[in-house]
């Protein structure tokens, strides 16, 4: 073949594959999802409603004391404050968004709601493996470009080095906070307002950040967006919840084991 003649061809099969990436699937709502109750003359989606309030409420909990903390240190029995805080937001970030969708979000004739469509599932895995890689052969030279930072260094320095511990810390924090935001969250959302849902789910994402340093706090108007994607393409909060996990133990170790 005639390179010429080669090259709308490989031009044809890149338009394609970038179509296949962002081709997510449908999400058509049940008829809980469009349920409506009216309030004060206000007609309110009940769902949506029940997830915004939850998901605030969670947060609020989260920074207003250690509400948990007595009884977790209690079963534990140790004196890590890192982990018994990690723990403690495990159960309000995952397990009272999961109660939540089993208990309250069921259509007949379910008995429990399903956490699969709330991105408690593998989804289109094949898509999502490949898409983490890519983000991720990205980011992990920008993180050990980061780590050198003085406030990078200031803000994470103290904490353990030891990648076993912090791995551990971070899978019970961000997979629960992946599923509350861009799992109970952004799923609910999805189904009633559609993908304005990926965009509203990155005020209470960014506002968590409020403290640490600059970059990073700006950094995450684009990361959240990008893993808010990724779940929405996949159907799965897995994928973002890996990417989540590695990125932040790669910069707390790195920042932690720099000179100050």
């Amino acid at each position: 073949m005639h390179p010429s003649a080669a090259r709308p061809r490989a031009r044809s099969t890149l338009i394609e594959a970038l179509r296949g990436a962002a081709a997510g699937p449908p999400y058509d709502p049940a008829p809980g999802d469009l349920r409506e109750v009216t309030v004060a003359g206000l007609a309110l989606p009940v769902r949506a409603t029940v997830a915004l309030f939850v998901a605030t409420a969670v947060f609020v909990v989260d920074a207003t004391g250690s509400v948990l903390g007595s009884p977790i240190r209690a079963v534990l029995g140790g004196d890590d404050p890192a982990l018994n805080r990690a723990v403690e937001r495990a159960v309000l970030f995952g397990l009272v968004p999961l109660l939540v969708v089993v208990l309250a979000f069921h259509d007949e004739p379910e008995r429990f709601g399903r956490p699969g469509r709330y991105g408690l599932i593998l989804g289109r895995w094949r898509w999502g493996v490949g898409l983490l890689v890519a983000g991720l052969a990205v980011m992990t030279p920008i993180i050990l470009w980061l780590s050198t930072f003085p406030e990078f260094v200031g803000y994470y320095g103290g904490a353990s080095t030891s990648p076993g511990p912090i791995v551990l810390r971070n899978l019970l924090e961000l997979v629960p906070a992946e599923f509350l935001l861009r799992g109970f969250l952004l799923f609910v959302l999805l189904r009633r307002i559609g993908p304005l849902a990926i965009v509203v789910v990155q005020v209470p994402f960014v506002l968590t950040h409020v403290g640490k340093p600059e970059i990073e706090l700006w950094s995450t108007f684009l990361g959240g967006s990008i893993f808010a994607w990724l779940d929405w393409r996949t159907g799965s909060i897995l994928w973002s919840a890996l990417g989540h996990v590695y990125v932040l133990s790669l910069m707390v170790t790195l920042a932690g084991a720099a000179p100050a």
